[in-house]
């Protein structure tokens, strides 16, 4: 993953370890769906900005968001909130693992 600021820099280590901190403790926690904010280039799920800084955004997922999915979480965003409800209320129902 690669993140720059609006000055430029990279600052890409910093949202990997934030990433793998909101793993560890999605993890820790037994969390299998996360509804992450759409955009950000940590949590956008479906669309993250492009990197212009001018609001335009661009199909892609942010460093959390993609690191969750390889764990194999269910990830996402605010708008879909009708889809992780259908989706807890599935693994709800479902026998202990």
């Amino acid at each position: 993953a690669q993140v720059l600021d609006a000055q430029g820099h990279v600052v890409s280590a910093a949202f990997v370890a934030g990433a793998r901190q909101a793993l560890a403790l999605a993890q820790a926690r037994d969390v299998r769906v996360a509804l992450l904010k759409e955009g950000s280039p940590s949590c956008g799920s479906q669309r993250i900005y492009d990197g212009r800084f001018a609001g335009v955004r661009q199909p892609g997922q942010g460093v959390t968001a993609a690191l969750l999915r390889e764990a194999g979480l269910q990830v996402f965003s605010e708008a879909q909130w009708e889809q992780a409800d259908q989706l807890l209320a599935w693994l709800d129902a479902q026998p202990p693992r």
